[in-house]
């Protein structure tokens, strides 16, 4: 073994003659085992020593391995960061996807509810006009049915005059003997309409299908029904105006000329008629205004058609043609042959030899003959104690137990029996005793008048 070193400590003395300046010091000796001191020349370098044994690298390499100790070191602590804090990651990356998803499905929802109300709102449109349309309908067959019920109403007219019947061509007229209208007839272009409306339609529709008909198209539709039931209810209340109308001036005839409405009814023959009963049913509570009036018009036409038949029985209208021309009335007169005033039963109506002599009113042929001072003379049975006779007359046209209806011709005038000249002698006769038939004859005119 070497002898162990021994350690002197240098202590530094100041001389005079060194003018301040300090003394150079002395290198330590180099430690053991130390590297020697680089060459100038030589690279600098990082010795590793270790074990007595020393590895030089060059800085690049140096730097190299640090930054590669490093980038370990980092990427370790990173993922033990990632792996302390995976749970709290992935817990957001779930939420954020679902919260995406949520808001996807969201928009998807409320497309479908847009969708939704799109499709409903035209299913809802859709109905509203097949309900529109069906309401159309509704009321187009109601019109229909209304319009047949007003065709089946006749007019019943009077004229309150007997003119001879005359074939005519075209819109038969009521017959001016009967007093009794046929029943009205409607004009084709007023029947023709409603169905060419609805015929056009109705191909429109089927031609269409169920696809939407314009909103204009059915307030139009709406609009032309409106009118068609406008005019069908202003003609039923026209219908029940004459209807009304007529049974008051009936009445007022009747009752003008002092007659009996109840035996007159009671009288008169019912013809030849028959059928089945079937009672007529009211309306119902609920049911609409016009079949309710169509009810009340058509109670009204029965009464009317009955006291019809019963004033076809009354000889109110006048036994010859054109305007009335007397030549002796009513009442006491200076008899033509005596000179003296004398009881006249009838009135004498001017007149041409053959002119036409016509029945005042429905009845019975009770006398056809010669008849003292009537000459050829024609008695007619009106029933109910009503009677009519035609004196003077040239030639007579019906025969006894014939049944004869107003306006027929039962004879021509002449001047047969007690006469100074051609004319017609009519009277009227209430249960055997001889009336003014002017009486009859002013009324008659009063309700051909209204």
């Amino acid at each position: 073994m070497s002898p162990p070193y021994r350690s002197y400590e240098y202590a530094p003395h100041h001389h005079p003659h060194d003018d301040g300046r300090g003394m150079p010091r002395r290198p330590p000796p180099p430690a053991r085992n130390a590297p020697p001191p680089p060459q100038r020349g030589q690279s600098r370098g990082y010795a590793l020593v270790h074990g007595g044994k020393q590895v030089r690298i060059g800085p690049v390499v140096f730097w190299i391995i640090t930054g590669s100790i490093i980038l370990m070191g980092a990427w370790s602590a990173a993922t033990a960061t990632y792996f302390a804090f995976r749970d709290d990651v992935l817990t957001r990356l779930i939420a954020r996807q679902a919260e995406m998803q949520y808001a996807y499905e969201d928009r998807i929802a409320e497309l479908r509810s847009r969708i939704d109300r799109t499709t409903s709102r035209q299913l809802l449109d859709q109905e509203e006009y097949d309900q529109k349309l069906a309401r159309i309908l509704q009321r187009q067959s109601a019109l229909e049915s209304r319009t047949n019920a007003l065709m089946a109403l006749p007019d019943n007219a009077a004229t309150g005059s007997i003119r001879p019947s005359r074939t005519t061509r075209g819109t038969p007229k009521p017959s001016p003997i009967n007093d009794i209208a046929p029943p009205s007839t409607v004009p084709a272009e007023r029947e023709a309409s409603l169905g060419s409306r609805w015929s056009m339609f109705g191909s429109a529709h089927a031609r269409n299908g169920r696809q939407r008909v314009p909103e204009a198209m059915v307030r139009k539709l709406e609009a032309s029904l409106d009118k068609i039931e406008h005019r069908q209810t202003a003609s039923l209340n026209a219908a029940e105006g004459r209807y009304d109308g007529r049974i008051k001036r009936v009445r007022g005839l009747i009752s003008d000329l002092g007659l009996n409405l109840a035996k007159l009814e009671a009288a008169t023959p019912r013809g030849h008629v028959g059928g089945p009963y079937i009672p007529v049913r009211a309306p119902a509570a609920n049911a609409s205004d016009f079949d309710k009036q169509l009810y009340r018009v058509a109670q009204s036409r029965a009464q009317a058609d009955k006291l019809n038949y019963t004033l076809a029985m009354v000889p109110y209208r006048k036994p010859v043609v054109g305007a009335i021309e007397l030549s002796s009335g009513f009442g006491v007169r200076n008899d033509p042959f005596m000179g003296r005033p004398a009881m006249h039963s009838g009135l004498d109506f001017r007149g041409s030899t053959g002119d036409p002599v016509r029945a005042t009113a429905n009845g019975k042929v009770i006398n056809a003959s010669w008849s003292g001072g009537y000459g050829r003379m024609v008695e007619i049975d009106h029933g109910n104690g009503l009677s009519t006779r035609y004196g003077h007359l040239s030639a007579i046209k019906v025969k006894v137990g014939e049944t004869v209806r107003i306006g027929d011709v039962v004879g021509e005038v002449g001047s047969t029996g007690r006469s100074t000249g051609p004319h017609l002698h009519y009277e009227t006769r209430i249960d055997g005793e001889a009336v003014d038939p002017q009486r009859f004859l002013r009324a008659g005119a009063r309700f051909g008048q209204g």
